[in-house]
């Protein structure tokens, strides 16, 4: 059919313009603004093709463009499609085969092994944290995450009834945490911030570091040093009410965000400025700290199954732009933590210079290591993300 052509030489064209310096949905979002000729269903289609190419990295280089959005798009498909069996007809059988037998399949046909291509995907395999099982991890890009819901304590039950009223398919991963498909539009159907949060599950998990905080006193004065949208600052006032909250982050617009998100989550009481940390010159707040979140910028290697296209234009020496920052923001931060107070670490990336080497960094601060964990994703479809807890 001579859509599908059209489409296939549209995804290819597009990927040959593309050029990785603003993420690829913002940058095929323009792309479609400025070519009104395109239907929903065309751009639709044509965005998928090009995210199936993105999804296989670095792999099969020396193969032609369409061949390789062919390639991901079966890799990526869990059933037969018209498009594929069009110009892959005899690729029809194995399309429902599992995810591990298809790769096999790809490999044989380039006369490659699975080991090269699961190295290509993901090329930074050397950077990687030890505890990180590198080939299960690769062949997780080919996988779309799902969404993850953190349900906000009293609203259980409501957010499953409205979620079923609505025929919208969860998984109920934890009492509090639901899973729905990448492709389903919920905020129409939840009340979110206020019912839920969007959140992905080791986001969430990151949790489980609450516990290791052990103070006397009654109310306790957070900050939130890195604080984004407010994600981590609004599951720690769910962990626990009594807080003094201060929130921070580098640019105002990032914050207006978080003041919409916090009243919605009715989080009335806190204080909030623009600081930029990544300055060694910038003083931190004079107010000693019983708790510093640092969910600190980072390279995101985590999520890149949820913007593939960072497999193949994220170039190593990022990696230490990234560590340069988080060694500037760490080392302002605990100036203005507590005696005996507690430090949380925290980022989205799956490399060691910036996870466990950042921790070797903040125990020659004199911090004292309490809990280090890599929050692996890759097996869950959900992000892999790194913590440390660290006391004062």
């Amino acid at each position: 059919m001579k859509i599908f052509e059209h489409h296939l030489r549209n995804a290819s064209e597009l990927i040959s313009q593309y050029k990785g310096t603003i993420p690829f949905s913002a940058w095929i979002k323009n792309y479609f603004k400025e070519h009104k000729k395109f239907g929903s269903k065309d751009r639709k289609q044509i965005s998928h093709l090009c995210y199936c190419y993105f999804r296989l990295g670095k792999a099969l280089a020396n193969v032609a463009e369409d061949e390789k959005i062919l390639v991901g798009l079966f890799l990526t498909s869990n059933s037969s499609n018209d498009f594929l069996n069009y110009f892959k007809p005899n690729w029809k059988e194995q399309t429902v085969l599992p995810l591990e037998e298809k790769l096999r399949f790809v490999a044989n046909e380039f006369h490659l092994s699975e080991k090269d291509i699961l190295e290509e995907i993901f090329s930074l395999q050397n950077e990687l944290s030890e505890s990180i099982a590198a080939s299960a991890f690769s062949i997780s890009h080919l996988i779309q995450p799902d969404v993850f819901l953190r349900v906000r304590p009293g609203n259980e039950s409501k957010v499953a009834s409205k979620l079923t009223a609505a025929e919208i398919p969860f998984t109920s991963i934890a009492p509090n945490t639901l899973s729905v498909s990448n492709a389903i539009k919920i905020d129409d159907t939840i009340h979110l911030n206020k019912e839920a949060v969007i959140q992905d599950l080791n986001s969430q998990n990151v949790a489980s570091f609450f516990k290791e905080i052990n103070l006397e006193k009654k109310v306790i004065n957070v900050w939130d040093c890195c604080a984004a949208s407010g994600g981590k600052a609004i599951m720690f006032y769910d962990y626990n009410k009594n807080i003094n909250l201060t929130v921070s982050d580098i640019r105002n617009s990032i914050l207006a965000n978080l003041h919409e998100r916090f009243k919605d989550a009715g989080i009335v009481k806190y204080q909030s400025f623009v600081l930029d940390l990544s300055n060694p010159s910038t003083k931190p707040p004079a107010k000693n700290f019983d708790l510093i979140i640092a969910d600190v910028p980072c390279s995101g290697s985590g999520t890149w199954g949820r913007t593939p296209e960072q497999l193949s234009f994220f170039s190593t020496e990022k990696i230490d732009h990234y560590v340069k920052l988080q060694t500037n923001i760490t080392a302002n931060v605990v100036e203005a933590l507590a005696e005996n107070g507690y430090f949380l670490y925290i980022t989205c990336s799956v490399f060691e210079k910036e996870n466990e080497a950042a921790v070797k960094r903040l125990e020659e601060k004199g911090l004292t290591l309490i809990k280090k964990q890599v929050l692996e994703g890759y097996d869950k479809k959900a992000d892999t993300m790194f913590a440390a807890m660290l006391r004062k």
